[in-house]
Formats: structure tokens, sequence, C-alpha cells
């Protein structure tokens, strides 16, 4: 059945042809009420599988098979009439048999023949229920493959995460740092993004966050990875130009596909000792020496990519001067922002104190600390944004 089909299909099943034809008689009135009908009791179930009725009529006095055990053959688990509401005909007020009736699943009772007026108003009440009940189940189907779909995309955007992210090898490649990455999807997943890429002498290392949670973030991150690969690649070293470019081709993408998707974002030059920051992400932890920590605010370096076509006028530039030893944090809004069970945040100030107390240790070690007093700080809550860190050492 489908939801647009409103006709009420009655199916009766009793062993007197007179009883069929007095009750087809009493429906046929009712031209949204198709009436059906089943003289053999034993094909009751075929019937009901081919019809597909709203609600069934079902004598109790049948000679082929006893009334009682009918009525348990078509409530059975596996039976296609196992929700269709039953009215159960009696010949008469029989309370102990009724009580049965009821007990095995039956609907309604009613003593056959019955007024015309009443038998019209319970078959469309029954069936009134039964339609809406099938239209809840079917919602509910509808909701579990949407559950399915956003699974499998949440599953994909994970891939796609962990796919582009720097090997152990490359970040082995670049002189003069150290290098630890750490990045974990939610349950939700969001778009994160870090990378380090080293081509041509060059290193640009970055960090982002794109808004909202799901395949389109996802992809919005990969598109982000790829235009700055491909950017880096041609040797665009202009930092005006290599933003400008960075961010049209982001904002032109997300136009086409109709989203309203954008980014936070931050990048890093490294040479020479130096980092030079651009754009606009969260704050950048760096820790001298004997562990005294220095906040760097991006907010005037940078827009959100791909939420204005032209964004040149925000940019800006500063230099991050490394001694040995030195560490500087990246990380996304998933860590700060993680809650525990009363809903704390964790907070910039504590990852700031974790990231102190082991400036000494590598940047490996410096990640593990921070990521387990992340998780310790969470507990059992839910983590509703993915959780991105990652620490740069100068050697």
């Amino acid at each position: 059945m489908t939801d647009s089909d409103s006709s009420i299909k009655v199916l009766l099943i009793d062993d007197q042809p007179t009883i069929g034809e007095a009750i087809r008689r009493m429906l046929a009135s009712e031209t949204d009420i198709i009436f059906y009908y089943c003289r053999d009791p034993t094909q009751a179930i075929k019937q009901a599988r081919e019809v597909r009725p709203t609600v069934i009529l079902q004598d109790l006095v049948m000679p082929d098979i006893e009334g009682l055990m009918l009525v348990r053959f078509l409530r059975a688990k596996d039976a296609p009439t196992h929700e269709t509401p039953l009215i159960v005909l009696s010949s008469k007020e029989e309370p102990l048999i009724k009580a049965e009736a009821f007990k095995l699943g039956a609907n309604d009772y009613l003593v056959k023949l019955p007024d015309k007026m009443e038998l019209i108003a319970r078959i469309r009440y029954h069936s009134a229920a039964y339609i809406n009940l099938l239209k809840r189940k079917k919602a509910e189907e509808r909701l579990k493959e949407e559950n399915l779909r956003l699974s499998a995309e949440i599953e994909i955007t994970r891939r796609l995460q962990q796919m582009i992210l720097p090997k152990q090898t490359e970040l082995e490649q670049i002189e003069g740092l150290e290098i630890a990455g750490f990045m974990e999807p939610a349950s939700d997943v969001g778009g994160d993004y870090y990378d380090v890429l080293h081509y041509n002498g060059r290193v640009k290392i970055g960090i982002g966050d794109v808004t909202g949670h799901g395949l389109e973030s996802g992809v919005v991150m990969i598109m982000v990875q790829t235009a700055i690969r491909t950017l880096m690649t041609h040797n665009e070293t202009d930092m005006v130009k290599f933003w400008a470019a960075l961010n049209r081709t982001i904002y032109d993408n997300v136009e086409r596909i109709n989203s309203d998707k954008n980014l936070t974002l931050a990048l890093l030059d490294y040479e020479n000792n130096c980092l030079r920051l651009s754009g606009q992400h969260e704050s950048v932890i760096v820790v001298r020496q004997a562990g005294e920590v220095e906040i760097v605010d991006t907010i005037d370096l940078g827009f959100p990519v791909g939420l204005e076509a032209d964004i040149t006028d925000f940019l800006g530039e500063t230099e991050i001067h490394l001694n040995s030893g030195d560490v500087v944090v990246l990380y996304t809004d998933g860590i700060t922002e993680a809650e525990n069970v009363t809903g704390e945040l964790y907070g910039l100030d504590r990852l700031c104190q974790v990231i102190s107390q082991n400036w000494e240790q590598s940047a490996e070690n410096i990640k593990t600390a921070a990521i387990a007093d992340v998780r310790q700080h969470i507990s059992n809550h839910t983590v509703f944004d993915d959780i991105t860190l990652l620490v740069i050492k100068q050697k």
C-alpha cells in the first residue's frame, strides 16, 4: 500500500455465502471501501497476501478450521496479516470465547449480523489506525535509510581525512624541524585539515577547520589541500597572490556545488629557523626556553576562506623566529572546546599548560601528552568535533 492509496480494503473470511452477500450489501454504498470475500478459511492467508487488506472480518464458527485457531494463524509473527486489524464475528455474545479471541490478538468483536452503521464505523476506525501505523513504519524506514546514508558519508569523510594526512616519512625529510600530527574524527565528522608540504626546498604547513559536518565539509577540505599543493607546485611564493588564488578557487567551487561551507585556515612557511604565518585560524602557541608561553593571535592575518570572492584586503603576515628547542603548536577548536561530562570546556589555558610542562620532550611526546590530557578531560563524554593537533619543534 502506498501513502496515496486511501481506499479501505475489507476481507471477510466466512464459509457462509449468505453472510458474505449480506456484508457486501452493507458496504456497497461506501465508495471508498473495497470488499473481498474468502469462503475457504484455509486459503485466508494466501488471499490476504494478494489483497493486502486494511481490515479483516473473520467468522469464529467454520467447519474446516476452528475459529480461534484461524485467529492464531492470522496473528502469527511471520504472517502477512500479523498487524492487520482483525474483527471477529460470532453468532452470539460469548464472554469466554471473546476473551480468548482478544488474547490471541483480535482487535474487535461483533455479533453477526452487526448493525450496518456500527460495522462501517468500526471498519473505518481500525482501518485509519492501521494506515497510520503503516505510514509511521514507512517514515521510520526512510529515517533508517537516511541514517545509513549519513553513516556512509561519515565513514567516507573519515577515510578522506586520513588519506591526505602527511606520512611520517615525509615529515622526517624536513630539515630543522621535528613534526608530530594527530587527527581523530568525531562521531559526527567535521572538516579538520592539517598538512605539511615539502616541495623544491620549500616547506608549507597548514591547519584549517571547515564549517559544519559531513561529506560536504570533507570535500571542501580536499579542495583546499589540492589547491595549496597546486600553488606550491607552480612556485607561487607571493603571499597575497597565493591566498587570493586559493580563496577564489574554493569560493568558486563552493558556489558551484551550492554549498555554504567556508573555513578558517592558517599557513606557515618555514625557512632559516623562521615561520612566516598568515591566515585566520585559532591562535598559535609558541613555547620558548624554560616553558615560557607566547600566544600569536591570527584574527588580523586573514579571513575565512571561501566566504567572499576577494579577501586580499584582510590578509596579513607575521614572523615567528625559532631558537633551538622552541615549540610551536597548532590546533583546531575540537581541542579547546572539548567538553567533559559537566559541560566544562578544555580551554586554551590547559593546552598551554600541558605544552609548557612538556616542552623539553620530543614533538611526538609533546603531542602524546597533550592528547592524553584532552582524553582525560573528555572522559566518557561524547566527542562532538574533530580533534586535531600539530606540534612543531625546532631542532
